[in-house]
């Protein structure tokens, strides 16, 4: 998905003022976005406050791409995102700046990758892992760091969402 090129801070949720500032719209053109794209639906508290999260923010993001730079109409950049949104995702390996400081070609490993990772039978369906387990292919080391990475950040989420309460 093409993406205007703006920061978004490493938070879980934003205010409506916060992606106003980053996505550069007004607060009733966010609005109005979410009654017009099924893909950008904010969470909302008890008192109805609306928390986005990074996706959230990325959707307008490229909303905004769509209809400000590109000049889609409402229903074209609707229909656009929609098939965007059905392409299989990319799995694609960001590092954070110490891991990729720490992680160099003398210790073995993988720094920050810049590409895509090809994925492609990198899951199997448990039938089919219990079926052919003694003629089956190891994981390549891109693929054990990115497991071990991602596991690493969603526990450390699970630790945050632990701290909240």
């Amino acid at each position: 998905m093409g993406q205007a090129a703006a920061a978004i801070p490493e938070k879980l949720y934003f205010k409506i003022g916060e992606v106003c500032d980053l996505v550069g719209v007004q607060a009733h053109v966010l609005r109005y976005w979410e009654t017009e794209f099924p893909q950008l639906s904010p969470q909302k508290n008890r008192s109805g406050q609306r928390s986005y999260r990074r996706r959230d923010v990325e959707i307008s993001l490229r909303i905004k791409e769509l209809l400000y730079d590109d000049m889609y109409t409402i229903a074209g950049a609707r229909k656009k995102l929609q098939n965007e949104l059905r392409e299989p995702p990319k799995l694609k390996i960001v590092h954070s700046e110490a891991k990729s400081q720490q992680s160099t070609p003398e210790n073995g490993s993988p720094g920050l990758f810049d590409g895509d990772l090809d994925i492609e039978g990198f899951y199997e369906p448990q039938e089919s892992r219990l079926e052919s387990a003694g003629d089956r292919e190891e994981f390549s080391g891109e693929q054990v760091e990115a497991i071990r990475s991602l596991s690493n950040q969603l526990l450390e989420l699970r630790e945050m969402l632990r701290n909240r309460h």
